[in-house]
């Protein structure tokens, strides 16, 4: 990393040397998963200066919050504001670069549906890292529509089949205070499928597409009684794909027990997939925007979730243009590997891109 001048974070300015010395301080407890103190950082040459100036800038660095004693070691260790003056230092020497092109496809097979993409994609992401990686499939409320059908189980009951561009199929269960005329089902097929194929499921426009003034008021009835399964059909039916194991993290040196807890507790996914949808919002500050463009690092306490807040989240939202879809993320100990990290996130959410651009339409 090159720090060439004064570097900016908040209220704070470190000089160079400082900069070099929490780099130093971060990558080489990353490195060895121990403290880092004044000789070993001297000794690798990280600074041209004695080993009481490296103790006096560790002391400065710890009174600013950045680094902190473990119990009773020489050395330091990155505090949550370490971690992030590096990780925001790591970001900003990103920006003005081309681009990075995307070197490897991530399915053999560029036929292959979503699903085994999104799968094949959490197994390679957690093999490259050693993290737990996790990625949430597309939102059937950003899928295209391409055929729609409306079937009568029963007298009262009807069902909205909605078949998406990328070959999923949602169902949707209306029922009915009366029977409904079969002939009034089938032109409700018909008129679907005219005005809201090629929309998305939650779109807007669907709302005014359903709600034509020239309609008979039995048919309006009818779209009323129809709209909601186009409404409905959203995040109920995310799905987390989830690879690697706590066995990996815990030898990554991160907080073997909050790991566990992590692991023990994604059978619950609808937390986490709630502690994840900031990312696919694009809620969090957007980082690196060229060459890691749309990645956000979430470290420690950043983390609203008690499981994630002495672990750091990698994520990036995929999608098609301005629309996000899902999100691929890495999780794992604070010390991970950022620079490898924010760089396997991001060729992992272009490459899904491209392949949701194909299946929901760009």
């Amino acid at each position: 990393m090159g720090w060439t001048g004064l570097s900016q974070f908040g209220s704070m300015t470190l000089t160079p040397r400082q900069a070099r010395i929490l780099t130093a301080v971060v990558e080489g407890h990353h490195a060895t998963g121990r403290p880092v103190g004044s000789k070993a950082i001297v000794d690798s040459g990280t600074v041209d200066a004695s080993s009481s100036t490296v103790r006096y800038e560790l002391g400065r660095l710890e009174a600013l919050g950045l680094l902190e004693h473990p119990h009773t070691s020489a050395g330091r260790v990155p505090t949550d504001l370490g971690y992030r003056t590096y990780v925001d230092s790591l970001m900003a020497s990103d920006r003005g670069r081309a681009p990075q092109r995307r070197t490897a496809p991530l399915v053999d097979d560029p036929g292959t549906r979503i699903e085994e993409a999104l799968r094949e994609t959490t197994r390679r992401l957690a093999d490259a890292t050693g993290l737990l990686a996790v990625i949430t499939s597309p939102r059937p409320s950003g899928a295209v529509i391409r055929h729609v059908e409306v079937l009568q189980l029963q007298p009262t009951m009807l069902v909205v089949v909605v078949i998406t561009a990328a070959g999923d199929v949602a169902r949707h269960v209306v029922p009915t205070n009366r029977p409904v005329d079969p002939g009034l089902v089938d032109w409700a097929g018909e008129y679907l499928n005219e005005q809201v194929a090629g929309l998305s499921i939650g779109e807007h426009r669907i709302t005014g597409r359903l709600q034509d003034p020239e309609l008979s008021p039995a048919e309006r009835a009818m779209l009323a009684l129809l709209a909601p399964a186009f409404h409905e059909l959203g995040d109920d039916a995310q799905e987390l794909h989830v690879g690697g194991s706590a066995r990996q993290l815990a030898a990554h040196g991160g907080d073997v027990q909050r790991v566990l807890q992590l692991v023990a507790m994604l059978d619950e996914r609808r937390r986490l997939l709630e502690a994840l949808r900031p990312i696919v919002d694009r809620g969090a500050p957007s980082l690196l925007p060229r060459g890691r463009g749309g990645v956000t690092v979430r470290i420690g306490c950043e983390n609203a979730m008690p499981e994630l807040q002495r672990l750091s989240v990698v994520g990036a939202a995929y999608g098609v243009g301005a629309r996000p879809l899902g999100m691929v993320g890495l999780i794992g100990p604070r010390s991970m590997d950022y620079g490898l990290a924010t760089r396997v996130v991001h060729v992992a959410a272009g490459g899904l891109s491209d392949l949701a651009a194909d299946l929901y339409g760009g």
